[in-house]
């Protein structure tokens, strides 16, 4: 089985939990392109078997999310899961839906972003939230990230908690994004609840939670987004027996198509990879 399954994954389940569990029912090498934290829920992709050629593809996708910030309480670690450190008020004129959807779309658009300092970003080989731990401070670098559209769900006015949607690109942090919200907004506050919807193509619509794939194991094959699928997109390329067994080889074979990535059948219009196109030569790539 060669591909990749998109998992929803629930809360309290780590993503390594989710490639390990995955990887003792299925038998396959299995591995993710991504983490998602342990709190929050969501589109998770699994890469299976042969599909773990496919994580250069995916690191670089874009994102959305549902996040809900809990207003006036500000944690160690952004999210509920910290010990809290300030407090603030949260006046009634902070939640009126005009004032939060201006402070919502000012965050449009290319920005740096300081990420949290309970995060796996390594920082002279270790870990930021092994110095957190640890209790050491360390200078953390802004990032530059953006927000493609973020939009107002609603509001809790009673709870003081708003619940927003967001489209971002890859490396940004919602934990910060909370917080830098809430300090626009006037006040303090941390990321309660994360739903991760969508990851590039892949949509929370499309997946399966680990329950669901225990029960459906035999009929997986029929969920698995197979690397031919994958790359539907792109252009096709046919190969003589002789042509086939040099690009099996790693011989780059000379091609009339242009610069890109193509999928490649043999002579009987069986699939048998990818492989990329450059200066004129079809390179091997993945092979099934």
């Amino acid at each position: 089985m060669d591909g990749i399954v998109i998992i929803n994954k629930e809360k309290n389940w780590t993503s390594n939990d989710i490639v390990q569990k995955l990887k003792g029912m299925l038998h396959e090498k299995t591995g993710h392109t991504g983490t998602l934290d342990p709190l929050a829920t969501g589109v998770l992709p699994i890469l299976v078997g042969k599909g773990t050629s496919l994580s250069k593809y995916l690191i670089n996708h874009n994102k959305e999310y549902i996040a809900t910030i809990k207003l006036g309480k500000k944690t160690t670690t952004a999210d509920s899961e910290g010990e809290i450190v300030e407090q603030k008020k949260v006046n009634n004129d902070m939640l009126e839906k005009e004032n939060v959807i201006k402070v919502l779309e000012s965050f449009k658009g290319k920005q740096s972003q300081i990420p949290p300092m309970y995060s796996a970003i390594k920082v002279n080989g270790k870990k930021l939230y092994q110095y957190a731990r640890s209790g050491q401070n360390i200078k953390i670098e802004p990032r530059e990230i953006e927000i493609y559209n973020i939009e107002l769900i609603s509001i809790l006015e009673e709870e003081k908690e708003i619940i927003y949607k967001v489209q971002c690109s890859k490396g940004t942090y919602i934990r910060s994004l909370c917080e830098d919200i809430a300090e626009k907004l006037g006040t303090v506050g941390f990321m309660k609840e994360l739903k991760r919807t969508k990851v590039g193509d892949f949509c929370i619509e499309d997946s399966l939670k680990i329950g669901d794939v225990e029960e459906n194991i035999g009929s997986l094959d029929k969920k698995i987004i197979t690397i031919e699928s994958f790359f539907e997109s792109s252009g096709k390329i046919n190969l003589s027996n002789k042509q086939l067994e040099r690009f099996l080889n790693g011989v780059r074979i000379s091609v009339l198509e242009e610069t890109g990535i193509y999928r490649v059948y043999n002579e009987d219009i069986e699939f048998v990879g990818i492989g990329r196109v450059e200066d004129g030569r079809l390179k091997r790539d993945i092979i099934v």
